[in-house]
């Protein structure tokens, strides 16, 4: 909405100009990142205490079912559905600084819309039956499946989008390794990237602050590679994929960066609010289509490091038990194993935050090296 301000500015007269020349910043989405940010986080910090209020005021408390795990038994009660927190202030601080009319972001706000809606029905399911189950895996797959047909169909239909859709770019490569991958592995690899970070967020989301500040250093290693890959003289210059107009989503990333930081004031330890699924899948959801949408999918496997171990760890245990009867990890996701060896919560959390801070910087890097 900002942005039509500088459009203004350009038609006043010469004179009006040089008075309100201020407004031509407008126009650098640099300006509009950092301000969507900060947007963001105030929205966050402000509304948060009236959101936990009315989560209360619903009962929305999280319900603590595995009793066999560390012991959360002093989290049951606590607000959950936070995300919806997350994906409002995200929504109003994108439409307010972001350029309008952007395909790009109209494609991540609907991925992040339709995400926390799944979640949200999710988290319902769990509030009103009072049970930890929620929808069932399978259901909650399908629609995520279903979600990434949408956005493929949608991509290889716009001639804007329809090239990059089919090419299948890997990190360290000038050049893409396959050019056309064909409709069937196309597809595929959409759903995988978009069912894969949807899901691997929310097996992070187990610890206080764990998620959040992790989909933060994400964001904002993905506000780069987006300014970056939107950017045709920096775009050449790094040796990759050149898109006009997808700048505009580092706006998002940083509104996404905005409002990671304002619900983590909230979700520190001791946590006053959790996002769930709501929160969880549409980070994850937003995430995927950024890293689709520049070209620096198979790069999101480093910059979600953390993400990505934890879902690994959880596919090596399931693996393990059943061919063996062994376990690797003495509970997973791999967060709770390091508390069944006695960390405290708090060391867990911040040394995955330093962890996947050097996963960002580590994706940011494969930019350079070609």
């Amino acid at each position: 909405m900002f942005y039509w301000l500088y459009e203004l500015w350009l038609k006043m007269p010469d004179d009006w100009k040089i008075h309100l020349s201020p407004v031509r910043m407008l126009n650098y989405i640099t300006v509009r990142a950092f301000c969507g940010a900060g947007t963001a986080f105030l929205l966050s910090v402000i509304l948060g205490p009236w959101v936990i209020r009315q989560l209360v005021r619903f009962k929305a408390k999280q319900y603590v079912r595995r009793k066999d795990g560390p012991d959360h038994g002093h989290k049951e009660g606590t607000p959950t559905m936070g995300g919806i927190l997350i994906v409002g202030s995200i929504l109003v601080s994108t439409c307010l600084w972001a350029m309008p009319g952007n395909m790009y972001v109209a494609l991540v706000l609907a991925t992040l819309a339709f995400m926390a809606v799944v979640g949200f029905w999710d988290d319902y399911a769990k509030v009103v039956r009072k049970e930890s189950k929620g929808l069932t895996a399978g259901r909650k797959m399908s629609l995520e499946i279903l979600w990434s047909g949408v956005m493929f169909a949608v991509l290889v239909n716009l001639p804007e989008t329809r090239v990059n859709t089919l090419t299948l770019m890997v990190p360290f490569f000038k050049l893409p390794v396959i050019p056309d991958m064909g409709y069937v592995m196309g597809f595929i690899f959409v759903a995988l990237i978009i069912v894969g970070a949807c899901n691997a967020v929310n097996l992070t989301d187990g610890l206080d602050g764990l998620a959040i500040g992790c989909s933060g250093s994400a964001a904002l290693a993905y506000l780069i590679m987006a300014y970056s890959a939107g950017h045709a003289m920096l775009s050449d210059y790094l040796l990759i994929p050149f898109v006009p107009g997808v700048g505009e989503l580092a706006v998002f990333c940083g509104c996404l960066l905005g409002a990671c930081l304002g619900f983590l004031w909230y979700n520190c330890h001791p946590a006053k609010v959790f996002m769930g699924d709501t929160g969880s899948l549409a980070l994850g959801g937003a995430i995927a289509m950024v890293a689709i949408l520049i070209k620096q999918e198979l790069v999101l496997i480093i910059v979600g490091g953390v993400f990505v171990i934890e879902a690994l760890s959880v596919i090596m245990q399931v693996t393990s038990f059943k061919l063996t009867g062994r376990r690797i990890f003495a509970m997973t996701p791999i967060h709770h194993h390091f508390e069944k060896k006695q960390w405290s919560e708090t060391q867990i959390t911040v040394r995955f935050w330093i962890i996947s801070i050097i996963f960002a910087l580590l994706g940011v890097l494969t930019l350079k090296i070609r």
